[in-house]
């Protein structure tokens, strides 16, 4: 029988177990990634030449990084792999690809997509100024760059990232103002069961703001934030949030981290013809897959937080899901054994990640009631105003009519920033639900490429 050719996108935790779940059923994997070296975001290597330890750069995580960092290095002579490659569309069974100048479509088998997930983002007044950052890019600064992203940080957004980044950057030195959550703490003590089924991960994260609290970093819960002041020549000068109590509060800084929980990277499951399914819990859309990652389009299989938030751990066990999935499925080999242990340990973390989405929710009123002169879509530069004008003056229907008419998601993030805001603010000016606003529909190419980048049919 000729060899089926697998090919794995992302070579974070997800991808890197299916790599090695792959490998294990005798298949040699091609593994695409858009970074320059494996590990994902969450585990993301240092650059050559830097000499921080695994503890430093990953906290109570760093057990975890090394040995996913471990095994892709023992993988690697039997796998073929491609870094710093963007597969920017999928058509007719094949990915296309774009790196160095040239783009060639692969075929396959089949398709095991780990894209891992970015930033979700509230528009607040002011956030468009030079100093405001996704709590990824923060991240990406400190661990690639080693560098802060400004003399004095504040951090706005909800959810474990939120405290994560901000401990990290208390710990490497930098001036934390403040760390400014939008969810209440009752909300926490409300999804105490469900956050119980990860109990090390929910020490972790009272560690973390504990850890604030005796570095005397402010820590306000429950909070509206206001405005993010500055001006175009120097940008951001501070931040003010309004409290649970209705008192203003302001902090100085230069530099603002932002971040509501992260929402998954589906566009190359949207290219694959993947059918979504509105989750109320998060207020999104996310592609629909069996237990095993399958998605309804065939032979695509689809892990980690590109499918669903679960964490860097569940990723892992997702991972090896999906490989497992399409082993089977092509006939190679089935462990029925193992996919059901994969099953529990998934149903666990699971529960886990319902508990956040609980604890930590997206405000999604804050988003519907942005002012009329925030900027929405930083890319087009399109304001509130303008997108309710697309709905009240211009009668879009929905989120795509309102795209063509305002530009709002037309820019180099295509919608990944405002997409999520964007829509609440639709559904908010034509009075009906998310579920009626629908979904912005993924386009080719997924990330922007060279104008000069040329065909390689070899």
């Amino acid at each position: 029988m000729a060899e089926r050719r697998i090919i794995v996108i992302g070579a974070g935790p997800a991808g890197v177990r299916a790599a090695e779940a792959l490998v294990a059923g005798g298949v040699r994997p091609l593994v695409i990634d858009e970074g320059r070296r494996d590990g994902g975001q969450i585990y993301r290597r240092q650059p050559d030449g830097f000499k921080r330890g695994y503890a430093a750069l990953y906290g109570t995580e760093a057990a975890r990084a090394e040995a996913v960092h471990q095994a892709f290095d023992r993988l690697r002579p039997a796998i073929d792999y491609e870094p710093e490659t963007l597969v920017w569309n999928i058509s007719e069974g094949a990915v296309w690809t774009s790196c160095a100048g040239e783009a060639r479509a692969v075929p396959y088998d089949a398709l095991i997509v780990c894209s891992g997930a970015a930033d979700r983002l509230v528009p607040i007044k002011g956030w468009n100024r030079a100093g405001c950052y996704s709590l990824g890019g923060a991240q990406i600064a400190l661990k690639a760059q080693a560098c802060a992203i400004g003399h004095r940080v504040t951090f706005l957004g909800t959810g474990p990232l939120l405290y994560l980044v901000a401990h990290q950057y208390a710990k490497a030195g930098a001036d934390v103002a403040a760390v400014l959550d939008t969810s209440p703490l009752g909300g926490r003590l409300a999804a105490a069961a469900k956050l119980a089924a990860q109990p090390d991960l929910l020490w972790t994260g009272a560690k973390l703001t504990f850890d604030l609290w005796r570095r005397r970093i402010p820590v306000l819960t429950g909070v509206t934030p206001t405005e993010i002041h500055g001006d175009e020549d120097g940008g951001v000068s501070g931040i003010s949030v309004a409290t649970q109590g209705g008192t203003i509060r302001q902090f100085d800084c230069d530099a603002v981290g932002m971040g509501w929980h992260l929402r998954p990277e589906t566009q190359i499951a949207d290219l694959a013809r993947c059918r979504f399914a509105f989750d109320a819990p998060t207020r999104q859309w996310l592609p629909e897959t069996d237990d095993d990652g399958r998605a309804s389009a065939e032979h695509i299989y689809l892990a980690g937080d590109g499918a669903r938030i679960l964490g860097a751990r569940c990723a892992e066990v997702t991972g090896e899901l999906a490989a497992l999935a399409a082993l089977a499925d092509l006939g190679i080999s089935d462990k029925a054994d193992r996919r059901r242990e994969l099953h529990a340990q998934k149903s666990r973390y699971r529960r886990f990640a319902d508990g956040l989405a609980q604890a930590f929710p997206w405000p999604h009123e804050l988003a519907a009631r942005a002012l009329d002169e925030t900027i929405v879509c930083r890319c087009e530069s399109v304001t509130a105003a303008a997108l309710r004008a697309s709905i009240v003056d211009a009668g879009a229907t929905e989120t795509n009519r309102a795209k063509a008419f305002s530009r709002a998601g037309m820019g180099r993030c295509q919608g990944r920033y405002c997409g999520n805001a964007a829509a609440e603010i639709i559904a908010a000016a034509r009075g009906e639900t998310l579920i009626e606003a629908g979904r912005l529909r993924g386009q080719a190419p997924v990330k922007p490429i060279g104008i000069g980048t040329a065909r390689n049919d070899k």
